[in-house]
């Protein structure tokens, strides 16, 4: 018997297919998703999607069933992008459930779950209620009762047109300048959502905007490179296609094209820091311009500290908030923040149900580029302040232990310490040159998670060093 605590992660299930994600599985998640979520919140339908991989039809049907057989109604998207299953979600008020695995190779799948309005569901908050029940579903099948009301009903909607035309509608990019944009869709689902948002596919008018399109053809099996854009690896193909299109930008997807990652002209990635600082200066500039005075922007633990930085400069208020979708925006919705980035490129809008999207953080890229006339490394230089060393992961037995010696470390030099997520440690300035780091337990894998930030690169790489070798000097 499969064991769903293997693969139902804090944020979402993701696991082997059939292995661990099974039809059988799926169906079991399904009425459980509606026996906790669903029908305690008084819902009578849901929204499914999923993504281009071999698995997911059979897997988002077999969910299906599983909802319906709990009286529950289930409109079928079809393939939609994660973000275009949050419009769902958020446009029809309705809970949502999207077959992906997001950047994960071919050989996985997994279920993203929300509420209606896109409101997120983690461990915490039901979804360690919809793995249990579903254990107890796949071990005793003939003990689900039958609901008064009979079997829901299932039935087809297509939702791309609409979604493009309701993100366009919050940015305007029809007086911007001409640009050029390769757009690496990695064979995911970019690939589906581009030619609708950015061109003409959903009948929308032309924008002067020329995609150059790379790996657009919506394929599982990623036959090019892995849709995980956070490996540089991953990046090569986009930046040699920038540089050889003479291109003013490139943008690079996920696999079912929530997050989105940018190159300059010259190639060069643009930090996920920096595009959050771009994005939250013009949603900050937004929401004053609507009549709003206190104006609140969420960013992670792990961000740069220059997004902090501009955040204040432009007179709103900076929001700290721990590492994942599910923390995020609860705490945008608690605080009512406009907007919210993550390092690992998730952004978040309130105008968008306070929900991560991509595309939408794209649109605003284009339209600060296009909206003037100098290159996007010279609009970013801003908010590039420091030097960071990225994300580095370490195998260690006891993470735990590690954490403690890392504590111990920090309180003899005197630095602040900080434990919303992890260990973040910081010098007190103005000491040294500015460093600060944080150590994560992986929720996972047993790792530990280190990004180092300092004023520059020689304290930074000194900072770096001496924090691993205190991780795997005690792993």
């Amino acid at each position: 018997m499969v064991s769903l605590s293997d693969f139902v992660k804090a944020y979402d299930v993701r696991g082997l297919v059939p292995e661990q994600l099974s039809p059988e599985v799926a169906r079991a998640v399904g009425a459980a998703f509606a026996e906790v979520v669903v029908l305690p919140d008084h819902q009578s339908g849901i929204v499914v999607g999923h993504d281009m991989r071999p698995s997911s039809p059979e897997l988002s049907t077999a969910f299906a069933d599983g909802v319906t057989s709990r009286g529950v109604d289930v409109a079928l998207l079809g393939l939609t992008s994660t973000d275009e299953l949050y419009y769902a979600s958020g446009a029809l008020d309705r809970p949502g459930a999207m077959f992906t695995a997001s950047h994960n190779p071919a050989r996985y799948n997994g279920i993203k779950l929300c509420r209606s309005a896109a409101r997120p569901i983690g461990r915490e908050t039901g979804l360690a209620e919809i793995r249990d029940l579903a254990q107890w579903l796949l071990e005793r099948p003939t003990g689900l009762f039958t609901p008064p009301t009979g079997r829901g009903t299932v039935e087809v909607r297509q939702v791309l047109a609409d979604y493009a035309t309701f993100l366009r509608s919050l940015v305007d990019l029809s007086g911007i300048r001409p640009l050029s944009v390769v757009v690496d869709a990695g064979n995911g689902m970019g690939g589906h959502t581009v030619p609708a948002v950015l061109g003409t596919a959903a009948g929308l008018p032309k924008l002067p905007v020329t995609v150059i399109p790379l790996y657009f053809e919506l394929d599982g099996t990623f036959p090019n490179h892995e849709a995980n854009p956070l490996d540089p690896a991953n990046l090569v193909d986009l930046q040699a296609a920038v540089t050889r299109h003479g291109a003013d930008l490139g943008l690079a997807f996920d696999g079912d094209a929530d997050r989105c990652f940018v190159v300059d002209a010259a190639g060069q990635p643009v930090s996920a820091s920096a595009i959050t600082a771009l994005v939250a200066t013009r949603e900050i500039g937004r929401a004053r311009a609507a009549g709003d005075t206190d104006i609140r922007v969420v960013h992670n633990v792990v961000s740069s500290r220059a997004v902090a930085e501009v955040i204040r400069e432009h007179g709103a208020q900076p929001v700290r908030a721990r590492v994942g979708h599910s923390y995020i925006k609860a705490d945008m919705a608690s605080t009512g923040a406009v907007f919210g980035g993550e390092h690992s490129a998730h952004y978040y809008f309130r105008d968008f149900w306070f929900a991560d999207t991509g595309m939408l953080a794209a649109l605003h890229v284009l339209a600060a580029l296009g909206e003037q006339d100098a290159p996007l490394a010279s609009l970013v230089a801003g908010y590039e302040r420091y030097v960071s060393s990225g994300e580095i992961n370490s195998t260690v037995e006891d993470a735990s232990a590690v954490l403690d010696a890392l504590r111990a470390w920090a309180t003899v030099r005197g630095a602040d310490i900080d434990e919303l997520d992890g260990l973040s440690v910081t010098v007190p300035e103005p000491v040294e040159p500015m460093w600060w780091f944080n150590v994560r337990a992986s929720n996972t894998e047993p790792l530990l998670r280190l990004n180092v930030e300092a004023a520059d690169r020689e304290t930074m790489v000194r900072v770096r060093d001496e924090i691993l070798g205190l991780i795997r000097g005690g792993a």
